[in-house]
C-alpha cells in the first residue's frame, strides 16, 4: 500500500512536459481544444481529441469515449512517465478491427488531481472535487462534443474510462450518471481512497446493458486487489449480467502507465464490440 501511495502522490504533481521535453508523438489526427472553464472550480481545462483517421472523409456519427489525465494518452511530450498510446492503438483497431471511436482526453489538474477525481474527502489528501468535476464531464465539455462533432450521442455509444483514481472516478460517474454513461474501464480503481464507493454503488445499481472492464495488476499490493473482489462481488449480487462486466486481476501489472498501455486496446475493443448477429 505505501508503494502504491507513493506512486499516486507522484502522479499528482505530474507535469505538461517531462524534464526533456521529447518530440510529439501524437498523431496527426489529435487535435487540442481551447481551455475550457471547470465552474465552481476557478480553473480550466485543456481538451485533447482524436478523431477517427477516416472522419474527414465521410459524414457518418461515431461513438465517443471521454478519458481522464489527458496528458498521458497520446504525446510522450506531455506524459508522465509514459504515455498510453491511445491513437497509435486506435488507428490500429480502426483498420484491423473496423473499430473508430471519438476519443476525448481531459487533462488532469497536476497537484489538484487527487482532489478532482474523488468525489468523496479523504482525510489524508483533502477535500472532494469530483463531482464538480463529474459535473463539468456532463454538463459542458459532453454538450460541446455532441455540438461541434459528429457523435453518437446516447448512452450506449458513450464511455468514460481512466486508471487509479482515474478508475475510481470513472466508477463513480457510471453509477452516478447511468443515463449519460453506457461503459466504464476502470484500471486500477483506487476503491481504497473511500469506503463511500461502495455505499454508492449499493444505491445506485446500473441498469443491466452498461458494460464495466474492471481490471488490476497483480503486482498492485493486497488492499487495491481486495478493494476490486469486493466491487466485483458487489456488482455480481446485484445480478449485474456476466456478459456485460468484466474484472480480472492480471498477473505481473503493476501500477503504471505500462500496464494500463497493454490493457486499453483488450477493454476499448470488449466495451465497444458489435454484437454478433451470425444466425
Amino acid at each position: 500500500m505505501k508503494f502504491l501511495f507513493c506512486l499516486i502522490i507522484a502522479f499528482a504533481f505530474c507535469n505538461h512536459a517531462n524534464a526533456r521535453s521529447p518530440a510529439s508523438t501524437a498523431a496527426p489526427n489529435v487535435h487540442i481544444l481551447d481551455a475550457m472553464a471547470v465552474p465552481g472550480l476557478n480553473r480550466q481545462r485543456i481538451i485533447r481529441i482524436y478523431l477517427p483517421p477516416d472522419y474527414e472523409k465521410n459524414e457518418r456519427r461515431y461513438p465517443v469515449l471521454y478519458m481522464h489525465d489527458g496528458q498521458n494518452l497520446f504525446d510522450n511530450a506531455t506524459a508522465y512517465a509514459s504515455e498510453w498510446g491511445v491513437d497509435e492503438t486506435m488507428n490500429e483497431l480502426a483498420n484491423s478491427q473496423d473499430l473508430e471511436v471519438i476519443v476525448v482526453g481531459i487533462d488532469n489538474g497536476q497537484e489538484k488531481r487527487l482532489n478532482e477525481l474523488s468525489p468523496w474527502t479523504n482525510k489524508r489528501f483533502g477535500k472532494a472535487e469530483g463531482k464538480l468535476y463529474v459535473n463539468f464531464m456532463v454538463h459542458v465539455l459532453k454538450p460541446y462534443i455532441d455540438k461541434h462533432y459528429r457523435t453518437l450521442a446516447d448512452r450506449g455509444n458513450t464511455a468514460v474510462m481512466g486508471s487509479s483514481t482515474g478508475g475510481f472516478i470513472s466508477h463513480y460517474a457510471v453509477h452516478q450518471y447511468s443515463d449519460v454513461f453506457g461503459m466504464a474501464g476502470i484500471f486500477s480503481p483506487s476503491y481504497w481512497y473511500s469506503s463511500e464507493v461502495f455505499k454508492h454503488t449499493r444505491k445506485n445499481p446500473m441498469p443491466v446493458s452498461t458494460r464495466i472492464y474492471i481490471t488490476i495488476g497483480g503486482k498492485e499490493g493486497d488492499e487495491a486487489i481486495d478493494g476490486v473482489k469486493q466491487m466485483t462481488a458487489l456488482l455480481q449480487a446485484q445480478k449485474h449480467p456476466a456478459e456485460n462486466l468484466h474484472s480480472e486481476v492480471v498477473p505481473g501489472g503493476e501500477h503504471n502507465e505500462q500496464f494500463w498501455r497493454s490493457e486499453f486496446p483488450k477493454a476499448v475493443s470488449w466495451l465497444f464490440k458489435k454484437p454478433d448477429l451470425t444466425p
